[in-house]
């Protein structure tokens, strides 16, 4: 039975109890000379994002969307070794040939060729080179045998990235951007180029900031222009202040004029202070508005949690730096109101708005005290300025380095 790795992407890895304990991320295989590489076993993701690795002597076997496995797993971190490969991170995408033809990679197959033996038999490639973006190139696609394809060994300058985007595009940023921590340098660089402006940003806010570094230094300044524009406004003045100054002055010259007055804004406060956490677009609307809309704002698919928790009350503009603030109305409030209902009857006084300056152990104790997801923030003027949510208090609270800590090494694998 051939079991295509790119399908196999993201399912579900059960243990003998019939307990998911993970996710499949990849296949570790090892190539020498001409025969077919041997599979050594899987990378599989369990929780806190640690990828771990699983022999394939003790898989039980590959099911409709699952992977079972018998025996114990070994939770230390895996660190793949320099004899081995990664067939989804590292093979597709390679050109190679085939018939003297020049071919892309699109997946790869593996079979059972001894009892827990497994080995990559056959290759589906497509006529051309690499794609450069997340659409797959168009034609026919081959099934070849491994000895009829030469270069899938070789270390290739401009890869492509389109198929493994492919396989990677139903996880969520943050696993995303644990993929690509854990890629080669050069593959990492080639994948997070490839990616849309928005998916992009969203993984940037993701990654440890030598990895969001690595990657920026890579693009042309206008696409990381664009980029930044994607990001949350705090998001980007943070990944601004980890670049040299006149690299950061350079990339803002490039935003869109608003964008980047919204991230001069949260550069001028001190990092570890309400005004430097703060996320400047929070949901604000005036009092005329109604519930219904009010809901219908905080519905947005991109607005995170956090920030759909409450809605803020100002008078015009209603932009940051807002006009007078008035209020917040918490999201369960609004839902028990009538959809007709004005923000200004319905919205709640009682929650004394901080300043810029509030010190990070001010702002956390202040968050603890009234039970809050966000606080807003306003100015001497009596203006909005932005709003502190819990998830800015614990990116500060936290190491620098946690998110490389999160994926902290625990030695090889067996």
């Amino acid at each position: 039975m051939k079991i295509f790795i790119a399908r196999l992407a993201g399912v579900a890895v059960f243990d003998p109890a019939g307990d998911r304990v993970g996710r499949m991320r990849d296949v570790v295989v090892s190539i020498s000379g001409t025969a077919p590489p041997r599979v050594h076993g899987l990378v599989v993701e369990v929780q806190a994002h640690r990828r771990v690795f699983l022999p394939i002597t003790r898989v039980r076997g590959f099911q409709a969307g699952a992977v079972v496995f018998s025996g114990k797993i070994n939770v230390r971190r895996f660190e793949q070794r320099a004899s081995e490969s990664l067939a989804i991170g590292e093979m597709l995408d390679l050109e190679v040939e085939v018939g003297g033809e020049r071919m892309t990679v699109l997946d790869l197959a593996m079979e059972e060729t001894g009892r827990a033996e497994w080995s990559i038999t056959k290759v589906a490639v497509v006529r051309g080179g690499p794609s450069r973006g997340l659409r797959r190139r168009r034609g026919p696609t081959r099934i070849v045998d491994w000895s009829e394809v030469k270069g899938l060994g070789a270390v290739q300058r401009d890869q492509g990235a389109a198929n493994l985007l492919v396989a990677f595009e139903t996880m969520r940023a943050a696993d995303l951007a644990g993929a690509l921590h854990d890629l080669p340098d050069k593959r990492r660089i080639e994948v997070a180029s490839a990616l849309d402006d928005v998916r992009l940003a969203d993984v940037l806010e993701e990654l440890p900031e030598r990895d969001r570094i690595g990657i920026m230094s890579r693009l042309k300044p206008a696409r990381a222009a664009d980029v930044l524009e994607e990001m949350d406004p705090d998001d980007a003045a943070d990944l601004l202040q980890e670049l040299p100054p006149e690299d950061a002055d350079a990339l803002m010259a490039l935003m869109e004029p608003d964008e980047a007055a919204s991230v001069r804004r949260l550069l001028v406060y001190p990092e570890d202070t309400a005004g430097g956490m703060m996320t400047s677009e929070p949901v604000v609307l005036p009092p005329t508005a109604t519930v219904a809309e009010a809901l219908a704002h905080i519905r947005q698919r991109e607005i995170t949690p956090t920030v759909a928790a409450q809605v803020y009350v100002a008078r015009p503009p209603i932009e940051t730096p807002t006009g007078r603030y008035l209020g917040l109305a918490h999201f369960q409030r609004l839902l028990r109101e009538p959809p007709s209902a004005l923000l200004g009857a319905v919205m709640d006084t009682s929650i004394d708005p901080i300043k810029p300056g509030y010190t990070l152990r001010q702002v956390t104790f202040y968050l603890a005290t009234y039970n809050l997801m966000a606080v807003p923030v306003v100015d001497e003027a009596g203006r909005l300025v932005g709003a502190v949510t819990v998830d800015d208090v614990l990116d500060h609270m936290l190491p620098d380095d946690w998110r490389e800590q999160y994926r902290e090494p625990g030695g090889e694998h067996d």
